[in-house]
């Protein structure tokens, strides 16, 4: 399989064949072994390299129909994805930026501990919103891009789900 990866920073293309129950990836023609294990919902521990392998907890969701989010080792990593599984953006604009509401999820399954914004906050971009702890890790979630908190789907104590809808941002 063959994927086209972006992220703000860099256009990737990634291969990934399967070989005698493994992984082997390669990013811009740079071969990988990954050891991949689902540990739940959307999220995947990973072992990249050998003999020294570099531990990567990767969670993804998908925000709406056709978004995806995905955190590395707790951090948001805007990312689109092309080549087979070709994902549009709904509401892009012709640069690429999102328009519309932007819906924070949870990257897995877990429990709320901290909501740090109330409808009607304004927000900057990578502001923090919510502090999940999902695998005895707090993960705080940011803000995609700049906005005004539409809603607060969550209060703190609460369990959610991987792929529940956390906080809506305009």
């Amino acid at each position: 399989m063959t994927l086209e990866i972006g992220t703000p920073s860099r256009a990737r293309v990634v291969q990934i064949v399967r070989a005698e129950g493994r992984l082997r990836v390669r990013i811009d023609g740079a071969s990988r072994p990954v050891d991949a294990v689902r540990v739940g919902g959307g999220a995947w521990s990973l072992l990249i390299g050998h003999p020294v392998a570099r531990s990567y907890e990767v969670a993804i969701a998908e925000s709406a129909p056709g978004e995806l989010v995905v955190y590395v080792r707790g951090r948001l990593v805007p990312v689109t994805v092309g080549g087979r599984f070709r994902l549009r953006r709904r509401g892009a604009t012709a640069a690429g930026a999102p328009s519309g509401p932007q819906r924070i999820v949870a990257p897995m399954s877990g429990r709320v501990i901290n909501v740090l914004v109330k409808a009607g906050d304004a927000v900057e971009a990578r502001q923090g919103l919510v502090v999940v702890e999902a695998m005895k890790m707090e993960n705080e979630l940011r803000a995609i891009h700049a906005g005004t908190v539409r809603e607060v789907r969550v209060a703190e104590g609460a369990s959610v789900e991987a792929g529940t809808v956390l906080v809506v941002i305009e």
